[in-house]
Formats: C-alpha cells, sequence, structure tokens
C-alpha cells in the first residue's frame, strides 16, 4: 500500500468493516469463522476467506502506521522466545519486554540462534519508540552472549549495556508470550512463514494497544480505539 493511494480500493466491503474485522481478530482469541458469523449477523456476509486476506493486507499496514505513536520504552529489556507452529514445524518469535511489560519489540525466525538474536535486536534497536538498552535479561540460551559481543564490536550495541543470563528474573515475558499463544491457538497454526509473519505483526501491535502503549489511546478505550485507529487509515470511524 504506498502512500498517497487509498488503500480499500477495489475492496467490496467498506473501510468502516475491514477495520472493525480486522481490530477484532487481532485482539481477541477467535477464528476466522467467529467474525464471520458475526458479521452475518448484523447482515453483512463476509466469508472467512476474504477475512484472511483483509488480515494478511492490513495487519502489518496497521503495525506500520501505529509505530509512530508507540510510547518510548525503558532501557531494561527482558528477553525471551517462544515457539509458534508454521506449517508443522516450530519456528521461534522472539519478543522483549521491559521491566514494567510494555512491549518493547518482536521477530519470528526459523532458527534459533546467535544470528536470530543480532536479528532481532537490530530491529529492535531501529525502532522509534526503543533505547539502548542498559539491562539485557535473558535465559541460558548461549546465542545471547554470543550476540551482543558482536554487536558491541561493531558499535551497535551500547558497549556498557550488561548482559544478564538469569531465568528467574524473564518471568515477566515467559508470562507475556501467553498473551499471543492465546491468540494464535484459534487458528490451529500458520499455513506459510509469510502469512505467520503479516498476522503475528498485527497481534503484537493489538497488544501494545491494549496496554496503553500507543499516545492518546486508552487501554480499554473501545471507541477511541476505533476512531484512532480510522484517522490511521484516512477513514471515519
Amino acid at each position: 500500500m504506498r502512500d498517497g493511494k487509498d488503500p480499500f480500493k477495489g475492496r467490496r466491503f467498506t473501510a468502516g468493516v475491514i477495520l472493525w474485522a480486522v481490530r477484532w481478530y487481532l485482539q481477541f482469541p477467535i477464528s476466522y469463522r467467529d467474525p464471520e458469523r458475526m458479521l452475518a449477523d448484523r447482515g453483512v456476509p463476509v466469508d472467512h476467506t476474504t477475512l484472511y486476506r483483509w488480515i494478511q493486507a492490513y495487519a502489518p499496514e496497521l503495525d506500520k502506521r501505529l509505530r509512530p505513536y508507540i510510547r518510548m520504552s525503558s532501557g531494561s529489556w527482558r528477553v525471551d522466545e517462544t515457539c509458534i507452529r508454521v506449517k508443522g514445524r516450530w519456528m521461534y518469535l522472539y519478543r522483549a519486554v521491559h521491566a514494567r511489560g510494555q512491549t518493547i519489540d518482536f521477530l519470528l525466525s526459523a532458527r534459533r540462534d546467535a544470528a536470530a538474536a543480532r536479528r532481532f535486536f537490530r530491529k529492535a534497536l531501529k525502532q522509534a519508540h526503543t533505547v539502548n538498552p542498559r539491562t539485557i535479561t535473558v535465559d541460558k540460551n548461549a546465542a545471547y552472549p554470543s550476540a551482543t559481543k558482536t554487536m558491541k564490536r561493531a558499535g551497535e550495541l551500547w558497549r556498557f549495556a550488561k548482559l544478564r543470563q538469569r531465568k528467574y528474573l524473564n518471568t515477566i515475558v515467559e508470562q507475556d508470550h501467553r498473551r499471543i499463544k492465546r491468540l494464535v491457538r484459534p487458528g490451529l497454526g500458520f499455513k506459510s512463514f509469510h502469512s505467520a509473519r503479516q498476522t503475528i505483526a498485527g497481534y503484537e501491535i493489538m497488544v501494545m494497544v491494549r496496554k496503553g502503549q500507543v499516545r492518546a489511546v486508552p487501554a480499554n478505550g473501545m471507541p477511541i480505539q476505533a476512531t484512532f485507529i480510522a484517522s490511521l487509515f484516512g477513514v471515519a470511524a
């Protein structure tokens, strides 16, 4: 979707219907057939395959448009990865939250190694709402010391950043994985890496909204959320 173009051009349904379905699917543990039934109850016949296409198109777009409004995070990172099933195989979802539980960033990877850890850290550090971490708390995964040492030598990571391999301090991010797992579960796994990455981007950004991380949008303010997201796409709520 290029800037200046109507993101809903050519769609059979209105922007309001599409954004409603996308927001609800990405926030609640439901399958594609659930919003299909909900819309049918309101006299809007939408097939679940159409809903799938909407998520693939608008979940990453929602992530991109909300990013500039995320509140600044702190320099205390808690990093961990959890497993997500994609086309019958386990993939790794790298995630970081700060000490108060706010999401810092995420990355889906086919591998769980030092290269994947570096990709995740680089992605997180590029975000406008993040700062170079003072502390990075991880588990005993040997990939993290290797990744941080390499990045410090390259000047990509603050050289005084402290890496702490203490699993008991990482319970906050391990518990936070449950939010995403709960959203993923009704879909019974993803059919491709691309669709998983697109959908998870939507899950994660809406988790940030629900945590109150988006400026001017209260954590539980659904009407304000709807109006704000509609404005990002240039449509009336």
